[in-house]
């Protein structure tokens, strides 16, 4: 006569039932292949899905929707498995950089008398900075009387390479940065134009696209009469930093 089936779930990792048959009825029970739902006809599928894993396990296994690890429908031993087994470890702030071909240039040199950055606790401060070209010269123009609305957008993106170059500076790798905080972006702009956010959309799309969803931030983008020596456009940055 056949062993007695369990009438219960097991938490161990090598319970496969939960990887190679993620199929369940309304009360939350597992199901066998055949549809029967009472806990003897499941506990024996549960034993014989157990025998073929512990043979080979990578071979039975199958991939599971990420919406079911969500949904929480397993136990949480399970889930923690699943999700280590199934999910790719997040890309760091520096493999997205090395992947996209961003090079980070020597940050500017400040053109005052302040700091291109300050940290304090777990917050990281940076000054405004303008839009450096290749050769160290500064792009300049009114945004809306001689510059377009998509070149005070690159303008915007290449300020926020310079950001990125000084936080690196301070903390040493883009890696230890925990989130953006906010962002200040002043568009050197003509009267009357209104276009001012999305022209630091520049920045803010080069910080979504490094640090993912820790790049979302809050933000103000505003006119300018005028900025510094000319430049089309200034923006001041906010970071959280990892403890």
């Amino acid at each position: 006569a056949a062993a007695k089936a369990p009438t219960s779930c097991s938490n161990s990792r090598r319970d496969c039932v939960f990887i190679l048959h993620p199929q369940w009825d309304n009360t939350r029970r597992p199901v066998s292949r055949y549809g029967a739902k009472s806990s003897t006809a499941a506990g024996l599928f549960r034993t014989k899905i157990q025998r073929a894993f512990a043979s080979n396990p990578l071979q039975n296994a199958k991939p599971l929707p990420q919406s079911r690890l969500a949904a929480g429908r397993f136990p949480r031993q399970d889930r923690a498995f699943l999700s280590q087994t199934q999910r790719s470890p997040p890309m760091s702030a520096e493999m997205r950089l090395k992947e996209r071909g961003i090079v980070l240039s020597e940050p500017q040199s400040p053109s005052g008398n302040y700091l291109p950055f300050r940290l304090h606790a777990n917050t990281l401060y940076l000054s405004g900075q303008g839009p450096c070209l290749a050769d160290g010269s500064l792009r300049t123009g009114i945004v809306g009387a001689g510059v377009t609305l998509e070149e005070a957008r690159q303008d915007a993106r290449l300020v926020g390479l310079g950001l990125l170059a000084a936080a690196r500076v301070a903390l040493g790798s883009l890696d230890r940065v925990d989130y953006v905080v906010k962002l200040l972006g002043m568009v050197n702009a003509a009267p009357g134009f209104g276009y001012q956010p999305e022209v630091i959309n520049g920045c803010s799309d080069l910080f979504v696209e490094v640090f993912g969803e820790a790049g979302r931030h809050a933000r103000s983008a505003v006119g300018m009469g005028s900025l510094p020596r000319g430049i089309t456009v200034e923006i001041e940055a906010i970071f959280a930093v990892k403890s």
